[in-house]
Order: structure tokens, then C-alpha cells, then sequence
């Protein structure tokens, strides 16, 4: 059999790094001794490193998805994927937005966003016609609850502002119609204004607060409530070199 001239290297295949030996013959015995040893991995083969030079082949065809920061657990990154900074205009699901915001004062949103479906169950679903006539035996039921954080101030919280909503609606029409009222105009640039910087309150987020406020509702501090309109899409704050940027419009 021929000897074969070329060196070994690096090939990726069926997601395994196998070593090949280059070979310009016509020899069938060596395609055949080719192709036995590009089946054996790397670590079968008694090749030492001075002896041959090696090249990892990459898959060209990969793309790295880019994402916000902040997205970095499974969990975070499928909300950030599917939810975060999506235009909502449902009543009910604006209404959990702005509990649950509530609820993450003093936490991380990963730690709420966890929680999520307890709160579903425990909240009877954000209901706010339910939520609004909850009275103190429900409230130690919930502060029984371990599934959702225990703190009886932002549990009243809850009751008050569900009561504050039903007024909302009656003069608006819609919790949607009330809310959107304060989103900046599309054309006004929001999120990061340097690296490592970012917006946590804007003239709009305070208009929005301190009506929210005059009108009852608790926990709707400025910066709670520019973590809403991120959420709920009233700005698009996804980075500028996140793929979900160019996707959503407000």
C-alpha cells in the first residue's frame, strides 16, 4: 500500500471532530484505510501533536443569535423572545402586567416571572371583578401561600388597585384606552443611552405614575411603571443589536 503523503487534520462530522488523513492516490487500499480512520475519533488515533497539523472546521452555516443582556436563563430568554416589549392592549392581561410589576419592587423579575403561574391560580386568573371583592379571610389564604410572594402590603395592594381599575374603566371604556394614553410617540428614542446605561424613567412613566397614583392605585412608582410600558410594548427598549428589535412595532 501506498504510504500517504498528506497530513492529518481536523474535520467536523456527525457533530464529532474526527482526524482525516489527505490523501492524492488511486490506490483503492488507500481510500479504504481513509475512509476506517476518518470513522475513529480523535482520541483513538495515535497521532502525536508533531506530527501532524490540525484545523477546526466550524459550521458556516450557525448563526448566533443576538438577545438583551438581561436574558441569560431559559426562562428569561423565551419571555424575552415571545412577550417582553410585544404591543398588549388586553384589559386583563394589562392588569396583570402592572400586579406583577408591583409584586418584583425589592426582587428580580426572574424570581416573579417564575411565580407567574402560582399567581395565576392564587389571583384567580388577574380577574379584577374577583380580585376587587377579596376580603381578610382570602387575604391570609394568600399570605398562606408559598407559591407567590408573601407580602401583605403589595396583597392589599392587589384588592385596592382591581378596585381602582373598575373605576378606570367605567370612564374610559377600557383599561387599554386609559393606559396607552401615556405612551411616547413611536418617533421618540428610548433604551440605552450608553453602554452599561440605561432609561429607567421617562416624562411619560412619571405622567403615568402620578396619575395612577391620584387615582388609587399602589406600587406604581415611576420606574415600576416604565418596567411596564417595556413590557407591554409602549417603547421598544430591546437593544440595538438584539434580533427582536427590528421584529416589534410598537
Amino acid at each position: 500500500m501506498r504510504a500517504l503523503r498528506r497530513p492529518f487534520f481536523l474535520r467536523r462530522r456527525f457533530g464529532r471532530d474526527l482526524l482525516v488523513r489527505r490523501c492524492k492516490t488511486h490506490s483503492g487500499n488507500a481510500r479504504w484505510f481513509a475512509r476506517q480512520v476518518s470513522r475513529l475519533p480523535v482520541s483513538a488515533l495515535p497521532v502525536r501533536r508533531r506530527e501532524c497539523e490540525t484545523s477546526i472546521v466550524k459550521n458556516p452555516t450557525k448563526k448566533e443569535v443576538r438577545r438583551c443582556r438581561w436574558a441569560q436563563s431559559p426562562a428569561m430568554m423565551e419571555y424575552h423572545d415571545r412577550e417582553w416589549g410585544v404591543p398588549l392592549h388586553d384589559d386583563r392581561q394589562l392588569f396583570e402586567f402592572l400586579i406583577l410589576e408591583g409584586a418584583q419592587a425589592g426582587l428580580s423579575w426572574e424570581t416573579i416571572l417564575k411565580k407567574r403561574e402560582n399567581y395565576r391560580k392564587a389571583f384567580d386568573s388577574f380577574d379584577p371583578e374577583k380580585i376587587a371583592r377579596y376580603d381578610a379571610q382570602k387575604t391570609r389564604k394568600l399570605m398562606a401561600d408559598a407559591g407567590i410572594v408573601r407580602n401583605r402590603l403589595k396583597m392589599a395592594a392587589a384588592v385596592s388597585n382591581a378596585q381602582a381599575y373598575r373605576a378606570v374603566v367605567k370612564e374610559f371604556g377600557s383599561f387599554d384606552s386609559y393606559l396607552w394614553q401615556f405612551a411616547p410617540a413611536p418617533s421618540k428614542k428610548t433604551g440605552s443611552k450608553a453602554p452599561g446605561e440605561f432609561v429607567t424613567r421617562t416624562p411619560e412613566s412619571d405622567a403615568m405614575s402620578k396619575d395612577l397614583k391620584r387615582r388609587g392605585f399602589r406600587f406604581v412608582g415611576t420606574t415600576i411603571c416604565y418596567a411596564f410600558m417595556q413590557a407591554v410594548g409602549m417603547v421598544n427598549d430591546h437593544a440595538p443589536d438584539c434580533f427582536r428589535r427590528p421584529q416589534i412595532q410598537p
